[in-house]
């Protein structure tokens, strides 16, 4: 039996620079794993859209699993995504992309590169995601934050473009109120977009580039493809039933 469908599952931009990103990480992991058969899917802005692509998936009666090329679940995993495969035969769908350590160490190279330090205390991060009101996407942001501020000696802290609080420039704000004497937005963002754009405007002192492109991205792509594809061990398939 040939392997699944892998349907890469993201949001959607306007932004050119962020689509070619974004078919180029689909690219990546189609290299990473020679044979693998790999096709787009947007939950929002830009087709096809995730639900026709796994029903036309279903109707050729071929195996599917949708990864979620997002940082975090929220509304899109867990009403888009997972709405998509309920009724579709042969189609599952994996966890998003983030939380992950490679993630986070892909935000140390953009904090360096940037030119922040990461050893100086008096440097405080701000971890800008998009933002979503499901507590269980802010969870996962902040869950991200933790494992950077392990690497880092100033503070971090979160900030959301919407939805959730608070929002960027009020993160940034309440940085410089508690003492940092340079505030960095390190961007949680996958590629160029319309929250990235509004990054610039927010008053800090420094803004990172998204996390792509970078191999490391990929490789998790994969790994989520994988968590999906294996059988449950006997003692999880049994706790299901």
């Amino acid at each position: 039996m040939s392997a699944p469908v892998l349907v890469a599952c993201a949001h959607g931009t306007r932004n050119p620079t962020g689509r070619r990103l974004i078919a180029e990480l689909a690219l990546a992991a189609r290299e990473q794993r020679p044979g693998l058969v790999t096709t787009a899917a947007f939950v929002d802005v830009q087709p096809p859209t995730v639900v026709d692509v796994v029903a036309g998936l279903a109707a050729e009666g071929r195996p599917a699993v949708v990864v979620p090329l997002l940082l975090s679940g929220g509304y899109h995993v867990h009403v888009d995504i997972a709405g998509a495969v309920a009724d579709a035969e042969g189609a599952v769908a994996a966890r998003p992309l983030g939380p992950d350590p490679r993630l986070v160490a892909v935000l140390l190279d953009r904090l360096a590169e940037a030119g922040a330090d990461p050893h100086d205390p008096r440097t405080a991060v701000v971890l800008a995601a998009a933002g979503s009101s499901d507590p269980r996407s802010v969870a996962d942001v902040e869950n991200t934050a933790g494992l950077l501020q392990r690497s880092w000696a100033g503070p971090v802290t979160t900030g959301y473009g919407s939805a959730a609080r608070p929002p960027v420039p009020d993160a940034v704000a309440a940085a410089r109120r508690a003492g940092a004497e340079r505030v960095v937005l390190a961007s949680y963002l996958l590629a160029p977009g319309h929250f990235h754009d509004k990054l610039i405007g927010a008053g800090a002192d420094l803004v990172t580039a998204p996390l792509l492109p970078d191999a490391r991205i990929a490789a998790v792509l994969l790994d989520r493809y994988d968590a999906a594809v294996a059988p449950a061990p006997d003692g999880a398939a049994a706790a299901r039933r």
